[in-house]
């Protein structure tokens, strides 16, 4: 969701190493902000990378939200419709003003990005599982 708003690739800047899944595991996500996408698009990524798993919404619940916003701006036009329009067309434009500007970057990946799929157990066999009851964010290294 973060490379289809922005173009780029999350956490580019950075080895993807220990350091970056604590990091991660201590709520430390990519920055976006408005006008790079919709809010309520913002929203949804926000709750996809709830540290609790419990908050995350499924593939179902993703859906219901897609159809029900698509349903609601193509059929039922309201003031809150509206709004989520503005959102699309902010969004949109912003995109359109910054396309040169997207095409010429060039973005430095860190030598330690990796971008492929791969096993992480010498990063995570010291991570607990994820705990209700605890902050989850006293590790020790």
């Amino acid at each position: 969701m973060y490379f289809v708003a922005t173009g780029k690739q999350p956490f580019y800047n950075r080895a993807h190493d220990h350091l970056l899944a604590l990091d991660i595991c201590k709520g430390v996500r990519p920055e976006i902000n408005e006008p790079e996408a919709p809010k309520w698009y913002i929203d949804l990524m926000k709750k996809c990378w709830d540290l609790n798993p419990n908050n995350r919404p499924d593939i179902f619940g993703i859906n219901k939200l897609i159809e029900s916003l698509h349903k609601s701006y193509m059929v039922d036009f309201s003031t809150e419709n509206e709004e989520i329009g503005m959102q699309f067309k902010k969004a949109e434009e912003y995109r359109k003003a910054n396309l040169s500007s997207i095409k010429n970057y060039q973005v430095v990946t860190h030598p330690q990005a990796i971008y492929t799929s791969r096993l992480l157990n010498p990063f995570t066999d010291d991570l607990p599982e994820y705990d209700d009851n605890s902050q989850g964010l006293d590790y020790a290294i």
